[in-house]
């Protein structure tokens, strides 16, 4: 495993982390496997969690907090993340990114990770209904109380950031560290384009999500969807990933990472950590062979050469 600086912050983060959105108290309901995967993890180097309330309604955050509990993994040697935004419930006030729903927020997300504190604490989205001032002052406050390290956003605009980092800076508040945004082969246009020209001057550091397309770059679909897929399961998911240009791409791609001698998820996964200001790909894991595939991208290096035919193949 390998780690680097999240931003321009002095903590650090292993390059690939393990992330519970769809997976953990959801698709993966055995305690048993969650707990064999996460102690995987750990012993291959991974220290960042990352999690959210939204998570199966919470059930992530418990699942987790329960293993972390029971494997007495010391508390200092993780970096745990969550975030708030997404309804919790039918209460008009259970969603968003008030003042009161985050300071309520963070408390019940802590209670159910079985921790004093987090690490990262996301903004999920921006809350076009709350005042800017308002969510800036609301994480910093939960900073600066103790309840977690930094604060950062996910899915944020560029300019929605600037304005949050900004604001912090001439108010004497913690500004925020990191930016979590959707980031892989296939979906690139808006964290190059837009959000980087943003980020790295500032020194935000990018934690980036479903860096293998939904499963995508995987070559699991390269022959159709097979039963019990993401893809089968999902319209949306498909529509946004699976066409015939990118299964084009996906198929080419296995020439490049066989002459590496690596999966097409490894090298997808070393492609995005190439990328400028990433520090950690979050992946998924249903499975421990699958993370153990995942994990070996941590020590992918990708030479000019491999990193060119890459780029003619997803320009194609």
């Amino acid at each position: 495993m390998r780690y680097r600086r999240l931003g321009r912050s002095g903590m650090k983060v292993s390059t690939v982390s393990l992330g519970a959105w769809t997976t953990y108290g959801e698709s993966v309901q055995d305690k048993q496997l969650t707990r064999d995967i996460v102690a995987k993890a750990f012993e291959s180097g991974v220290t960042f969690f990352d999690n959210a309330d939204a998570y199966a309604r919470g059930q992530g955050e418990a699942v987790l907090g329960e293993i972390f509990e029971d494997l007495a993994i010391p508390r200092h040697h993780l970096v745990l993340s969550s975030k708030v935004y997404w309804p919790m419930s039918d209460n008009v006030n259970d969603r968003g990114l008030s003042r009161k729903h985050v300071l309520e927020s963070i408390d019940m997300s802590l209670e159910r990770m079985r921790s004093d504190y987090v690490d990262i604490y996301f903004a999920h989205r921006y809350d076009v209904e709350t005042p800017m001032e308002e969510i800036v002052e609301a994480f910093s406050d939960v900073v600066r109380s103790g309840r977690a390290h930094y604060w950062g956003t996910s899915e944020w605009s560029a300019t929605q950031i600037a304005e949050a980092h900004t604001y912090a800076q001439a108010n004497g508040l913690v500004a925020p560290v990191t930016e979590q945004p959707e980031y892989s082969m296939l979906q690139r246009e808006r964290v190059e384009g837009e959000i980087l020209p943003v980020t790295e001057p500032k020194g935000i550091g990018l934690v980036v999500w479903s860096p293998l397309a939904m499963g995508m770059l995987t070559g699991k679909y390269d022959d159709g969807l097979p039963e019990g897929s993401r893809f089968a399961a999902s319209e949306h998911f498909r529509k946004k990933f699976f066409n015939d240009a990118n299964v084009a791409r996906v198929k080419s791609l296995k020439a490049v990472a066989d002459d590496l001698g690596i999966s097409r998820a490894q090298l997808a996964l070393a492609w995005t950590l190439h990328q400028s200001n990433v520090a950690s790909v979050i992946t998924g894991a249903t499975k421990v062979e699958q993370l153990v595939d995942n994990l070996a991208a941590a020590e992918v290096d990708l030479d000019a050469a491999s990193l060119e035919r890459i780029d003619a193949i997803l320009a194609s």
